[in-house]
Order: structure tokens, then C-alpha cells, then sequence
């Protein structure tokens, strides 16, 4: 009876599945209909095979019950099946239609919280695809606003680097000047090796800096 049921559940319409309302309680009336028809019929075998086994029991008066008696009461057994099968047909079919108008139904200002968000942003397609285009948009801006500030992070570093290397030029300069003042002109010998030595180094240094400004201009 079971599959019955089943294949009366797909020969409904997709409106008098009550999809939404599907949606919200998670399952259909038809759904919970059919449970109860199994349910039911299942009690409804076992309690008739008791009954069954009663009434054969006391036709029999103690003694062996014969094969035309069983055979007989079997036949009872099945006729009163079909009878409160399709009793119970016609029940559960009102039962349905309560479920389905009083019991189960949604009311149209019952939403599903996923959908409550399309109720307080009702948007169409078009202005959905624009929102989609301008979220693009920001997304590109925001990863060229971080790539310039990792840019400039790195020119900082450079800058930095620089002046330390400058600053090493100044104090270079004033080690020069320190040296002519203590030695004066008697020592023109010495005193022109040390400046040969630091020009050297403001040299070799000097091209360090402009090594570091050609990178900085090609930022």
C-alpha cells in the first residue's frame, strides 16, 4: 500500500505539493500522509492476524482446526481488510485536505528565513547585476590600493637605506674635515693619502646611492 501511496504523492501537481510550505516544515502533507497509511496498515496486519488466529482458535472448540476452516477465516480476514482499507481511504483523503488548508498551510506573510532578506531587499535582476558589477569594481580598486601601498612601503624601505648611507657620507666628511684641521698643512703627504682613501669611499658610496635612486625612479 505503501507504494501506493508513493505513486499517488508524484501524480500531484507541483502547486498541491505545497512546495514551499515543503520548504518550511521539511516535508510535504502528502509526505505525512503516506507515513500515517503505513503506519496504520502495518498495525492493521498484525492486529488481524491476531484476530485471525483467535477466531480459528475458538471455531475449533480445542481440537486441530481443519484446512476448509482456516481457508474460510482467511477469506473473512481479507474481506474485512479490504473493507477498512478503503474506509480508511476515504479518511485519510479528509485528513489530507486538513492538513493541506488548516494544518500545514503557510500564510503568505510567513517567510522563510532565507528568503526574508529578498522581502526587505526586494531587487530585480537588472539591479542585481548592477550591484554584482559595482562589488567587481571595489573589489579591483581595493587590490590596486594594496599593491600602492606595498609599493610605497618599499619606497620607504629604500628611502630609509638612503638616508643611512648619506648619513654615513656626512660623517665621512666630517672625519675629512678633522683630519686637516689636526694636521694641518705640515703633513701635505699624509693628509693627501687620507683624502685619497675617503674619496674612494664617497665614491664607491656614492655610486651605491645612485644605483638605489635609478631603482627608485623606475618605481
Amino acid at each position: 500500500m505503501a507504494q501506493v501511496e508513493e505513486s499517488d504523492v508524484e501524480g500531484h501537481t507541483l502547486e498541491s505539493l505545497r512546495l514551499y510550505e515543503a520548504q518550511f516544515f521539511g516535508f510535504t502533507p502528502q509526505t505525512c500522509m503516506m507515513r500515517i497509511h503505513s503506519a496504520f496498515l502495518d498495525c492493521l496486519y498484525e492486529m488481524l492476524l491476531v484476530v485471525e488466529s483467535v477466531v480459528v482458535k475458538k471455531l475449533s472448540r480445542g481440537k486441530e482446526p481443519t484446512e476448509e476452516l482456516c481457508l474460510k477465516t482467511r477469506e473473512s480476514t481479507q474481506k474485512l481488510l479490504q473493507f477498512l482499507q478503503e474506509r480508511f481511504k476515504i479518511l485519510s483523503s479528509r485528513m489530507e485536505s486538513l492538513l493541506v488548508n488548516s494544518v500545514l498551510s503557510i500564510p503568505p506573510n510567513v517567510l522563510l528565513p532565507e528568503d526574508q532578506s529578498h522581502q526587505k531587499y526586494p531587487q530585480s535582476t537588472d539591479q542585481l547585476m548592477k550591484l554584482e558589477s559595482s562589488v567587481a569594481q571595489l573589489q579591483k580598486s581595493y587590490q590596486a590600493e594594496v599593491c600602492a601601498k606595498q609599493a610605497l612601503l618599499a619606497e620607504l624601505e629604500e628611502q630609509k637605506e638612503t638616508q643611512h648611507q648619506l648619513e654615513d657620507v656626512l660623517k665621512w666628511i666630517e672625519e675629512l674635515r678633522s683630519s686637516w684641521k689636526q694636521e694641518g698643512m705640515g703633513n701635505v703627504q699624509g693628509s693627501f693619502c687620507h683624502v685619497m682613501e675617503t674619496v674612494a669611499q664617497l665614491q664607491d658610496i656614492i655610486g651605491k646611492v645612485g644605483k638605489k635612486t635609478k631603482r627608485l625612479d623606475e618605481l
